[in-house]
């Protein structure tokens, strides 16, 4: 069965302990400077009440410096952080590279404490000195529902202000994570405020041997899926996931900037730390050395759903091509995709690539006019519709118009860039709120690749599976290769209680669960995985020999992999 909380337990000698009294019982009766940082999307004013209240009662005297209370003022904040070549753009903001001394005109320097504690809390509590340092946190889809919410305060640096999106992706995040990837060597305690009356905490040494060990053998992280306006049910009916919820639409399997890993031993001891931290402090066993020395600490390969069964069409979009990627939006690597049909069927669409005979001109025309007028348009005027076929890889080069069409349920294998969708049409859909989407077209058509169209398309971009070796019971297939796209994507094909090795040779692998009951996935060092349907697991590159075993008594499986080329 799917399962919505992998777990993993903590190293031997990690402890982890839950609740505020035994959180509190961590800490020297002083004196001694605890900095405890984190993002705004933690309950700061219960966090300091919580533990001065327990402190306070067991006779360890405590000053509180909220350091937010230091931040410069709004106007000067949003100067230093925002680019005034991103003033005009209504969409999307270059990712901010500063660092979290931006948001203070002068650092608090606080006087040591005679006696007791001075707990100094907040973003950017770090940067005053500490004898102490935890970090407090709750995972990205707390600050995404925040800043939907409307809480003021909500954005890095900005207490009281309404808070905004494009602020939250493109400045708060990168800023907020490379200080955080900075501090993980050296912290002392990680503290999860996801439940803020039963918080999880973790040593800093336990969960760097936690992570030590979790990079050397195949892992899973946290699935969730979110709701927009074209999701789907597909997951709320076949796996459970937020059943209360209006839809369930993209899938967050493993999206590395977002993602977490369960540390514990049951839901009521167990803390959620970034994926992202295993890659900042075990890069060359996650990546292997030739992925580390291209893209350093970021994990350059995603795997989401897309779940439109009981749904609605995507938009029509594509992505930025590498310069502009680069150039205009500061990230290093561009957003190839790939969608993988998990469920199709020949009645159901994917769009994908320009007709042979598309005028650009007129498809920009059409554009701006269901933009201006809400004209409707029909996207097979200009864009190729391919039937969603059951097993089909779809290859998406950055610049490439398309979208899954309702009814699929598409397993997307893509970059990790994905904050950068330059839609055409959106089928005049109103989003969430009530007001039309946006359709940022301009940097759309700026980007379209109008060479490859009609027949290529097909070629090049929907291929034939290729066997590229095999044994007895299964083989392995090459389903997606494009010269322009760094990762490719296999699939194996397993005979119930077939086995197949494989080596990870230095680099990567993610597999998911695309047919059939399931595999468990043993290591050449003992190490034994179970996985299900629908779900992903990241084999690290330290693992180096491994081997994929069909259940038991079921029928044949089908796994998809991806890896850097």
């Amino acid at each position: 069965m799917y399962r919505l909380d992998p777990r993993y337990a903590p190293a031997p000698q990690a402890v982890l302990h839950t609740g505020w009294q035994a959180v509190a019982s961590q800490l020297p009766d002083g004196p001694a400077v605890l900095a405890i940082e984190g993002p705004p999307s933690v309950d700061w004013p219960l966090l300091a009440d919580r533990l001065e209240r327990e402190l306070t009662d067991r006779g360890t005297p405590v000053t509180l410096l909220d350091i937010r209370s230091h931040y410069a003022r709004p106007a000067h904040v949003r100067r230093r952080t925002e680019r005034p070549a991103d003033a005009d753009d209504p969409y999307f903001r270059r990712l901010a590279d500063n660092s979290l001394d931006d948001l203070f005109e002068t650092l608090p320097v606080p006087a040591p404490p005679q006696a007791g504690l001075l707990l100094v809390h907040g973003p950017g509590a770090a940067l005053v000195d500490h004898d102490l340092l935890w970090y407090a946190d709750v995972p990205k889809r707390y600050s995404e529902a925040a800043v939907g919410a409307g809480e003021p305060g909500a954005n890095l640096g900005l207490p009281g202000e309404k808070p905004d999106f494009k602020r939250l992706f493109y400045i708060d995040w990168p800023m907020l994570d490379r200080h955080r990837d900075a501090l993980a060597p050296r912290l002392d305690a990680w503290l999860d405020m996801q439940n803020p009356d039963h918080p999880a905490w973790i040593d800093g040494a336990g969960l760097r041997a936690t992570y030590a060990a979790l990079a050397r053998k195949p892992v899973r992280t946290r699935p969730y899926f979110n709701s927009t306006p074209w999701g789907g049910h597909w997951a709320q009916r076949e796996l459970g996931f937020n059943t209360g919820a209006r839809n369930t639409a993209l899938g967050y399997e493993l999206i590395a900037p977002e993602a977490g890993i369960l540390i514990g031993t049951g839901p009521e001891a167990q803390a959620e730390v970034p994926f992202q931290l295993l890659c900042v402090l075990e890069p060359l066993s996650v990546l292997g050395a030739q992925v580390h020395a291209r893209y350093g600490t970021s994990f350059p390969i995603r795997f989401d759903y897309l779940d439109t069964v009981g749904g609605g069409s995507l938009s029509v979009h594509c992505h930025p091509k590498e310069s502009y990627m680069r150039e205009r939006f500061g990230w290093d690597y561009t957003q190839h995709e790939t969608y993988y049909l998990t469920l199709g069927s020949t009645d159901t669409k994917v769009y994908l690539g320009l007709r042979e005979d598309a005028d650009v001109d007129v498809f920009r025309k059409e554009v701006e006019r269901a933009v201006t007028d809400g004209v409707p348009m029909d996207p097979e005027d200009h864009v190729l519709a391919f039937p969603a076929e059951q097993g089909q890889l779809f290859m998406i080069p950055a610049g490439t118009p398309h979208a899954s069409g309702a009814g699929n349920l598409v397993l997307e294998i893509s970059a990790t860039p994905y904050l950068y969708s330059l839609r055409f049409y959106d089928w005049l859909r109103p989003g969430a709120d009530g007001n039309p989407r946006p359709l940022p077209y301009e940097h759309g058509f700026a980007n379209l690749e109008t060479g490859r169209r009609g027949e290529a398309v097909a070629r090049d971009l929907v291929q034939k599976p290729r066997t590229l070796r095999e044994g007895t019971g299964w083989r392995e297939e090459v389903i997606g290769d494009l010269a322009e796209m760094f990762y490719e994507v296999r699939r194996f094909v397993l005979d119930a209680e077939a086995e197949a090795a494989d080596d990870t040779q230095g680099r990567f692998h993610i597999l998911n669960v695309v047919e059939g009951e399931g595999v468990t996935v043993h290591t050449e060092a003992g190490d034994r995985h179970e996985l299900a349907f629908a779900e992903t697991l990241t084999v690290p590159a330290a693992v180096g020999r491994y081997a994929l075993r069909a259940a038991a008594g079921g029928g044949p499986v089908s796994v998809v992999k991806a890896l850097v080329r």
